[in-house]
């Protein structure tokens, strides 16, 4: 490696041509990056007393892959975005400067448009390729080209490109003043120069290490990075174009950069069944890569399986699906924001694919996800289990009774994980408030959707209040309502039986119900079914309300539909553990009566409250209590209560240090950690301690 200090434009104007190879990242600056290189040029050439300015390294192999020069290109492996942004910059000032009087046009020695131009973006005695300065990869290189050029921007132009070429022509348009600060601004910027020797430098490691300013690499980035940089140039050209840039093209300029990081994490928790966190995708991917099982299938295999998913994860989150019915299905679930069960979609895809899973089943599967995650909104079930329970689900798949598996996996889920049964559905959507609800679109849509062969577009509508939601109720109002009408309002205003679809929101306003229902517009004629039974009431109250949140609520049970199996056919599913049903306290002589009932019934009252998730199971030498797992056991003794918390005992907080470590030791109850319980004064602290078991087990299932 050779690192040398230089100024910018002059290392520019020695170097023959710089290569930006089809492994790296496309071009990402945004207008927050170039404004700040912008201010720093302007503030650097208005200052006579600063003499440079850095901008940070140029990396590159000396040694390039193309022999098409006298002097071998550059392969830049970190410095693109600045080379990139200058060579805009410097296009947008000889454009600026061509329009200038023939006097101005050379503000400061050597900033003249031809210099500039044959100096900095162009080899002028070379031609094809070889013309160009700087050669981006892809879709960057032809719009980067084409200002150059001063040509047409080619169909598919690079968005970041030309946005950020436009930004500087505009910031030059609007400069105050000559152009001269900004020239000498320029001139002034300096790198660090650093060449490696393809023998004898690992460009892996060093781009890996590489912290430059500017945006910072995706993980994506590092995975592209990582697959391609070390290959023979013939096998890196072929898995980039065959692979790698369908891929990007599927996903689009934006959504490549906002999606494609998500999609990488998603893949790895299917190959490996473990959920990566954000910051670690790309360890993570390394790891996949280096396995045995993938070292042995060879990189252009792991490539090929990535574009194959990747089709997948496009058609399911970026609406790419080309089936009618699916597609239907899909963004109804992405209007839901449950990434989390990405994982499980993906290999469900994948077996419809390959025709192991049918097109129907699939469609069905999809729907009782769905139904699953808005229920459980619906009825409030906290969400931190989700992660794991979809980087699981394929576990208990029963491939030979694919949709079968799902439904009774779903109905056998425990706890805080369960599906919620129609009747507490019903009752919850009843008096949810469901018009701050986040995906509040959603539900009307599917809603006034079910059963009809021609969907109505909700967006066309806005959602009315029958009770109007104004805070200073009208007099027939309060009347119609009676002497209840505050507490009645408090109540249902935002529920279901309140709520309805209307294009006539403003003409509404706060009129009586038998205005709204016989005005033009008005709910006797508006066709929407969320609409049906209101042209024919006389009057509009809490009875009325509930009555109408009743009636809708047994279409809702229909539209997120819960699983179906025959008794026999779910048991045969259920595992065959010790059942929480086989004992009680009454199993537990200590607890029968004294003072061992009385500690219990305190601790299981604090304990419980701690979260609804929690659950309580008496088994035979002890009660567990959970939420993704045991986090505390109680083993009931003489005098006291035995209690096992579930964590490591190096990481118990226990300033009295009242705690045991009973690692390793034989004992009732999980944990590694032990303390006794035998007065009421050490409930708090000893909650306190609980309490770490618990948070510690509940950040641990909903992993970032």
């Amino acid at each position: 490696m050779k690192a040398t200090e230089a100024k910018f434009l002059d290392f520019i104007k020695k170097s023959p041509q710089f290569v930006i190879p089809i492994y790296q990242r496309t071009y990402s600056w945004t207008e927050r990056e170039c404004r700040q290189l912008w201010d720093d040029i302007l503030r650097t050439g208005s200052n006579d007393d600063v003499s440079a300015h850095f901008v940070g390294s140029i990396v590159y192999i000396e040694k390039g892959l193309y022999q098409v020069m006298s002097q071998s290109p550059l392969l830049v492996i970190d410095g693109q975005q600045r080379l990139t942004t200058m060579a805009l910059l410097i296009a947008a000032l000889v454009k600026a400067l061509e329009s200038q009087p023939e006097e101005a046009r050379e503000p400061v020695d050597g900033f003249s448009p031809r210099k500039l131009r044959n100096y900095y973006l162009i080899n002028p005695e070379e031609e094809d390729a070889r013309h160009y300065k700087l050669i981006l990869s892809q879709t960057d290189r032809d719009s980067l080209i084409a200002i150059v050029s001063e040509k047409e921007q080619p169909k598919e132009f690079s968005r970041r490109v030309t946005e950020n070429y436009a930004l500087f022509a505009s910031w030059i348009k609007g400069f105050k003043g000559d152009l001269a600060p900004l020239c000498k601004g320029i001139a002034k910027l300096m790198v660090v120069d650093i060449a490696l020797n393809r023998d004898q430098d690992n460009p892996q490691l060093i781009f890996e290490s590489m912290n430059s300013t500017g945006r910072e690499l995706t993980q994506a980035d590092l995975i592209r990075n990582f697959i391609l940089m070390g290959l023979e140039p013939e096998l890196q050209t072929r898995l980039y174009e065959h692979y790698w840039r369908p891929m990007e093209l599927d996903f689009g300029q934006e959504a490549y950069g906002t999606h494609f990081d998500g999609f990488m994490r998603h893949y790895l928790t299917v190959k490996t069944g473990d959920i990566p966190k954000l910051d670690a995708v790309y360890d993570a991917f390394k790891a996949h890569a280096r396995s045995p099982k993938m070292a042995e299938a060879g990189v252009e295999s792991l490539v090929s399986d990535i574009r194959i998913f990747s089709h997948y994860f496009c058609a399911m989150a970026l609406g790419a699906e080309p089936d009618g019915e699916l597609k239907r299905a899909f963004h109804d679930l992405r209007e839901l924001k449950v990434d989390v069960s990405y994982p499980f979609l993906l290999e469900l895809y994948h077996d419809y694919a390959e025709g192991v899973l049918s097109k129907q089943d699939f469609v069905t599967a999809v729907r009782l996800i769905e139904a699953y995650v808005f229920r459980r909104a619906i009825c409030n079930i906290p969400t931190n289990s989700l992660n794991k329970t979809f980087a699981t689900f394929t576990k208990a798949l029963k491939k030979d009774r694919y949709l079968e598996s799902i439904q009774a996996h779903l109905l056998t889920l425990p706890s805080y994980r369960r599906f919620p049964n129609d009747d507490e559905f019903k009752r919850e959507l009843q008096v949810r408030d469901l018009y701050n609800f986040r995906s509040r679109s959603y539900w009307l849509r599917r809603l006034e959707n079910q059963g009809r062969k021609e969907r109505v577009d909700v967006a066309e509508y806005t959602i009315e209040h029958i009770l109007p939601q104004n805070e200073n109720l009208s007099t027939a109002w309060k009347e119609a309502l009676g002497s209840e009408w505050e507490r009645i309002r408090e109540t249902w205003l935002h529920t279901l039986g309140n709520l309805t679809l209307t294009g006539y929101n403003s003409e509404y306003s706060d009129k009586s119900f038998i205005e709204k229902r016989d005005m033009q517009g008005g709910f006797k004629e508006i066709p929407l079914k969320l609409n049906q039974g209101l042209g024919q009431l006389e009057q509009w109250n809490e009875d009325t309300i509930k009555d109408r949140a009743q009636r809708l609520s047994e279409i809702a049970v229909s539209v997120w539909c819960t699983p179906h199996l025959a008794a026999d056919v779910l048991d045969a599913y259920r595992p065959n553990a010790e059942s929480a049903s086989a004992y009680s306290i009454e199993d537990h002589p200590h607890l029968h009566n004294g003072v061992g009932r009385e500690l219990f019934e305190a601790f299981r009252k604090e304990v419980m409250a701690l979260n609804p998730v929690v659950s309580e199971e008496f088994l035979k030498l002890y009660v567990a209590y959970k939420a993704e797992t045991n986090f505390v056991d109680v083993v009931p003794q003489a005098k006291r209560l035995r209690l096992s918390l579930n964590m490591p005992f190096a990481d118990i907080t226990d300033p009295r240090g009242i705690c045991k470590d009973v690692s390793g030791l034989g004992r009732w109850g999980n944990g590694d950690v032990e303390v006794g319980f035998s007065s009421m004064e050490e409930l708090p602290y000893l909650m306190g301690l609980v309490r770490q078991s618990f948070e510690r087990q509940m950040d641990n299932g909903n992993v970032q």
